[in-house]
């Protein structure tokens, strides 16, 4: 779950002013063909500052007996066993990491600059500092941050890759081991695992559905060995377990329904049970916990309302009570947070702000003291967004910071669909993809 930091003490929220800009748009409609809902569901605050997005692309794809694009190692020669076992990336006679040409490009990228007001450094989304801290995620293999977050790397690579793609920058991510590394990461049960070598959990098969997505490769897997992993874990009750071990959650009930609905597969479920159970965690307040009677918190929140968006049940959900819970999560220096009496966290201007926009309550907050917050919290040096003003940046942060800033219409950005948490275009491309098919097969 996400950091509230329970250990300190927040200014008690109070009812915000209403938002003049914010229009839902082509990213809030709620569309009866399984249409809107999504996202990553971890809400755990974790560093990643050195957290690389390629070094396991590149070892994926020489597993799958290809040769690196520098011609140098080949899957299984000595060199690169004892080059993975160090967390060591091999690099070719041009001195770039294998894996990580870009396709048509040869030469190296100019250093692009960023013009920065001196007098108000965070005063607009340094995009291009952004973008560079994303890329440099993959450049150090040996610090503990990388070893700690091995179970994360498939969440991470969605992070970074999505706000990149957000940003209008994801073929600078270009990685031709990517799809080979996420293939990888299947287990023999369907499921993927947060890394290769990792038990299968729904957390990161949400994930790596969610990258193929954004990639356009979503036909490099077998969807109904997918759903088949996804449906055994469904429970009489209409719950889901996230792995073989049993906990259940709201969380992974949004996994498996965004999940499968990506899929075109929600038919593998029971997904009226599935319905019962999420409706079933509602409490008092208007809020959803993470299971029958949790407390009510908005990342379980998020999770609840996107599912039931993709289900095309929201008719089940108290929008004005609980578009107040969520408008009171705004303190009065602008940023949201997940509970009563908590700091705000940049990662809530995703998980309340998609919330409100399902339920068309997004003009209850003021959409430019958060807009301030979160362009307060970045980096002006290193790029990257942590959760607050001047603490340290993470990828996780990051995106949320940024798919937050797409949702109240920041100028340069793409659209964020706030359900699935992915861009609007990539979405839509799914579905109309789906629509084809179905009338080839008609």
């Amino acid at each position: 779950m996400a950091a509230d930091h329970g250990d300190r003490n927040a200014d008690q929220a109070e009812p915000s002013g209403k938002s003049q800009n914010v229009q839902q748009g082509s990213a809030g409609e709620i569309r009866s063909d399984e249409r809107s809902a999504g996202g990553d569901s971890h809400f755990e605050q974790t560093s990643f500052d050195t957290e690389p997005l390629s070094a396991h692309f590149e070892q994926a794809s020489a597993a799958e007996g290809e040769r690196s694009p520098s011609g140098n190692v080949v899957a299984g020669s000595e060199e690169e066993v004892s080059a993975s076992s160090l967390g060591v990336k091999p690099r070719g006679e041009s001195g770039v990491t294998a894996g990580q040409e870009k396709i048509g490009e040869v030469e190296e990228e100019e250093e692009e600059e960023e013009e920065i007001d001196p007098e108000n450094p965070r005063g607009r989304l340094l995009m291009v500092k952004h973008a560079k801290y994303i890329k440099n995620l993959d450049k150090k293999t040996d610090g503990i941050e990388y070893v700690a977050t091995e179970h994360l790397r498939m969440s991470g690579a969605y992070w970074g890759l999505t706000a990149m793609d957000l940003m209008g920058r994801l073929r600078e991510m270009h990685n031709p081991g990517m799809v080979p590394w996420i293939l990888n990461c299947q287990q023999p049960d369907g499921g993927f695992g947060g890394s290769i070598g990792h038990d299968s959990h729904l957390l990161y098969t949400l994930s790596a559905v969610q990258i193929l997505a954004l990639l356009d490769k979503m036909d490099a897997v077998d969807a109904d060995r997918i759903a088949t992993y996804i449906a055994g874990l469904q429970q009489p009750d209409g719950s889901f377990i996230g792995d073989a071990w049993g906990e259940v959650d709201t969380r992974f009930s949004y996994c498996a329904i965004s999940c499968l609905s990506l899929l075109d597969r929600t038919h593998a479920i029971d997904l009226p049970a599935a319905v019962r159970f999420i409706a079933s965690c509602q409490n008092f307040d208007g809020g959803f916990g993470s299971v029958p009677g949790g407390e009510s918190h908005a990342g379980q929140i998020f999770c609840c309302v996107a599912a039931l968006a993709i289900a095309g049940a929201l008719s089940l959900v108290d929008r004005d009570l609980l578009g107040w819970w969520l408008c009171e999560r705004q303190v009065p220096a602008g940023g949201l947070n997940g509970r009563p009496e908590k700091l705000p966290d940049v990662c809530y201007s995703w998980w309340v702000l998609s919330s409100l926009v399902l339920i068309d309550r997004v003009h209850w907050i003021s959409a430019e003291k958060l807009k301030h917050f979160i362009l307060q919290c970045q980096d002006e040096e290193r790029g990257g967004i942590p959760d607050r003003p001047n603490d340290m940046v993470d990828v996780f942060h990051t995106f949320f910071g940024i798919a937050g800033l797409s949702l109240l219409e920041y100028p340069n950005l793409k659209p964020v669909d706030p359900a699935y948490a992915l861009p609007v275009d990539v979405v839509d491309r799914v579905f109309r993809d789906r629509e084809l098919k179905h009338l080839d097969l008609a």
